[in-house]
């Protein structure tokens, strides 16, 4: 079981390491955002699985508050998206 959530974390940093490119290198803000809303996402996913694997039930809060912050980074991603629409008009 442990071999599992081993390669499981190695594939999660890779997608880590392919969201930090396109965050650094995306085309527009909307791609750029997406890409970090995916290194929160990977990130909870990571530490779910390094509580399992290290048996820390710890961990599970600290992912829960990576979730709740992506969640407030896109909802404040989207508020200056209006803003600048209303301001563009």
């Amino acid at each position: 079981m442990s071999e599992v959530l081993l390669l499981l974390m190695v594939v999660l940093l890779l997608t880590l390491l392919g969201g930090l490119v396109r965050v650094v290198r995306g085309p527009s803000e909307a791609d750029r955002m997406l890409a970090a809303q995916l290194l929160g996402t990977t990130t909870v996913a990571l530490l779910m699985l390094m509580s399992v694997a290290m048996a820390m039930p710890r961990l599970l809060d600290i992912a829960l508050v990576f979730a709740i912050l992506a969640a407030i980074a896109v909802v404040c991603f989207v508020a200056t998206g209006e803003v600048r629409d209303h301001d563009a008009t």
